[in-house]
């Protein structure tokens, strides 16, 4: 990771169109935190048509999926939150999560349990792994949506039992638009919403590459680099 930090600016400019306002009770932490992680969740759920209706899976308690438990509870949704990290189910516990659940064999067993056998009305992946992504499609409910965030990877199953006999309707979502994070914003504001909250280390320019391999133990919230802290 030598010389990461020289991938980093002090500075950037920015086209005015991409700029949002933020409003005095979010700070530019937060706004970092919008333009990355939450806004990618948002949009998730946006697919999803997330409300008050539903139970929510969040399949990876990462950054995004930190980011996906904490919308979803403002929109109103029940969340179970399922992680292999200790580290990472305690963060989603502290955010709000109503459950959560660890990531092993027992996994979808325990999600039915939690659902009085139905499953849920909306599952969302944010691990980009074959087996999230595999029990999302297993624990989402007859008619239910399952939308995958996380990145790479892939994944096979049998299309008719978890997919079609399921009436299934399977997203793909990727970032979202400014229009979008302007309705994030006013969201946040209301609710009384620090984005900020998922971040659990703060360096300096100067130490960004120990930033990088802090965040790869995969144990972390959001790396946060500071300018301010130089």
């Amino acid at each position: 990771m030598a010389g990461r930090g020289t991938e980093l600016a002090e500075y950037m400019v920015a086209d005015a169109s991409t700029c949002i306002h933020l409003p005095d009770f979010l700070t530019y932490e937060d706004g970092a935190m919008i333009a990355c992680g939450f806004g990618t969740a948002y949009q998730g759920l946006l697919r999803a048509g997330v409300s008050g209706n539903d139970r929510v899976l969040v399949m990876g308690l990462g950054p995004v999926g930190q980011a996906a438990v904490i919308l979803a509870k403002a929109l109103g949704a029940q969340t179970i939150g399922v992680d292999i990290s200790e580290e990472r189910m305690e963060m989603a516990r502290k955010a709000g999560a109503d459950e959560v659940v660890l990531g092993d064999d027992n996994a979808v067993d325990n999600i039915m349990k939690l659902t009085g056998g139905k499953g849920v009305e909306a599952a969302i992946d944010c691990s980009g792994s074959s087996i999230g992504r595999h029990r999302c499609l297993e624990a989402a409910r007859m008619w239910g949506n399952v939308v995958f965030l996380g990145e790479q990877g892939t994944v096979t199953f049998e299309a008719s039992p978890l997919l079609l006999h399921k009436n299934l309707t399977l997203h793909g979502s990727w970032v979202t638009s400014v229009g979008n994070m302007e309705k994030l914003v006013e969201l946040l504001d209301r609710k009384k919403i620090h984005p900020g909250q998922i971040i659990t280390h703060r360096f300096p320019l100067r130490e960004t590459d120990k930033a990088f391999e802090v965040f790869a133990t995969g144990r972390t919230g959001k790396v946060c680099i500071n300018h301010e802290m130089e």
